[in-house]
């Protein structure tokens, strides 16, 4: 399959020490299950709550890196990424939450299970502890495995017919105006990667194998409908 956008040296590294966790998300039950219609309601439910409470996360730690860039164009791009992270998820939310009945205070009111809580303090702490191509290197696995998951399961299903029960989430991440979001991600990753030292850049490229592995276990607390009760 050729790649909707283009791949630099530093993000092929990345993915390539990742390539077994990456392909994982791909099998796990729950996006089997996504695809084919037969995911519960209530399970979806329960993943689309702990996302948005993800997204703020990830909003958190764009903007933490925007603090980081130098070059008044990347920063402007990286606050972006930070907002629209939070305005064009809360329109899916918001748009399932009235079928599935939830609302802003719901998600609010709800604790992240501890994958989620994983995953966030992960990437928030990259990006303020770590190196502007860790912190990046930590976000860069959500939109890029939901844009190729997104990509490969249409490709697979051919068009998504219209009564399908997550066709607004399978159209969404199918998108290919992501694409542009992508080359513009992984152009700043190889940017900021070139501007460090092979020891950085190591780091970096484990902080993206973390976050894949996290992706992972984000399907499957929802799958499992994770709690902190033993």
């Amino acid at each position: 399959m050729s790649e909707p956008f283009p791949i630099p040296p530093f993000a092929k590294a990345c993915k390539e020490k990742a390539k077994d966790a990456f392909g994982a998300s791909f099998i796990h039950p729950f996006v089997v299950a996504l695809a084919d219609g037969s995911l519960a309601s209530e399970t979806f439910r329960f993943y689309q709550i702990q996302d948005a409470k993800y997204l703020e996360s990830f909003s958190d730690a764009c903007a933490i890196l925007s603090t980081k860039a130098s070059d008044p164009k990347d920063k402007l791009w990286l606050i972006d990424a930070a907002r629209m992270s939070l305005v064009v998820e809360n329109e899916l939310h918001l748009n399932y939450g009235k079928k599935l009945g939830y609302d802003a205070k719901t998600i609010a009111d709800t604790e992240p299970t501890p994958n989620n809580l994983a995953y966030q303090n992960h990437m928030v702490s990259a990006a303020l502890k770590g190196s502007s191509v860790e912190g990046l290197s930590a976000i860069a696995p959500c939109p890029w495995l939901y844009i190729e998951l997104g990509q490969h399961l249409l490709q697979k299903m051919g068009t998504i017919p219209n009564d399908h029960p997550y066709g607004d989430w399978l159209r969404m991440y199918s998108d290919p105006g992501f694409n542009e979001y992508m080359k513009n991600l992984l152009a700043l990753l190889q940017k900021w990667a070139d501007q460090t030292d092979a020891g950085t850049r190591e780091k970096a490229i484990l902080a993206f194998e973390k976050s894949v592995h996290y992706e992972w276990m984000f399907w499957d607390q929802a799958w499992t409908k994770q709690t902190w009760h033993h």
